[in-house]
């Protein structure tokens, strides 16, 4: 998939990895189309990058359909590369003094992680299927975002890595769905990047996290995370893969 000219749709852009992924596909020439409940934030990032802002919830099928309209509308070619950052987190074990794990938040963490990308990658998919084919047959790609969580999910993480899980699980069923309208899926699983929510952490703990890293012994740079996203964009053999961005991290129970 040719990046330059091409209309790409960042769901979460408006921080993090989103908004690395964001500023990597507009650097290579595509109209970016950015989709958040962070209005200031993603705002603001789409006009650094030359993009669109549209205010969306991950959950709701009308918010997404609207975003997906408006970058499929930023390109003459229509939307070509959909990557999907949005994400949120909830950690309690499954029993404790608290009593037996909330199921509330449990739900939550499963619509926004794992129903909330598939509703993102649905849409953009079907948009994708109306393009006129590149050379290769190709009429898009479509990105979404794991977790190490998802194989090597911690003590408390039961919400998380099962959303996350889920997330890894559609991968290749979606991809073999998708191949006879020639629309191609990834996943990325990252490990400890240097995101918001670490950020919140104190230095002592950004430290501990990132001596535990193998290699490099450091946090990922958000940047890492968006250069993956741009070559799976171009490398059309990537389809139907899960791909561990970690530094060669497995996860301890706690």
């Amino acid at each position: 998939m040719e990046i330059e000219g091409s209309g790409a749709l960042v769901v979460g852009g408006a921080s993090g990895l989103g908004a690395a992924t964001a500023r990597a596909l507009a650097q290579r020439g595509a109209h970016v189309t950015i989709a958040d409940v962070d209005a200031e934030r993603g705002a603001a990032v789409a006009d650094e990058v030359g993009g669109t802002f549209v205010a969306a919830d991950v959950t709701s099928e009308e918010q997404i359909e609207a975003a997906v309209a408006a970058a499929a509308e930023r390109s003459p070619r229509g939307l070509r590369i959909s990557a999907h950052c949005a994400g949120i987190g909830y950690a309690q074990r499954t029993v404790s003094g608290r009593g037996p794990h909330p199921l509330a938040p449990f739900e939550r963490v499963i619509a926004v992680n794992l129903v909330g990308t598939f509703n993102a990658l649905r849409l953009a998919a079907a948009a994708m299927s109306a393009n006129d084919p590149d050379a290769g047959g190709e009429r898009g790609v479509c990105v979404n975002t794991a977790s190490v969580a998802a194989f090597d999910g911690q003590i408390g993480q039961a919400a998380y890595a099962a959303s996350k899980g889920g997330v890894v699980g559609l991968t290749l069923p979606v991809a073999r769905d998708l191949a006879r309208v020639g629309v191609r899926v990834c996943t990325i699983a990252p490990g400890l990047f240097d995101t918001p929510l670490l950020a919140s952490l104190p230095q002592e703990a950004r430290e501990a996290l990132a001596a535990s890293i193998p290699f490099p012994p450091r946090l990922g740079r958000p940047d890492e995370y968006a250069a993956l996203v741009c070559h799976i964009a171009e490398n059309g053999m990537l389809n139907g893969e899960v791909i561990r961005l970690d530094g060669a991290l497995r996860m301890a129970p706690k």
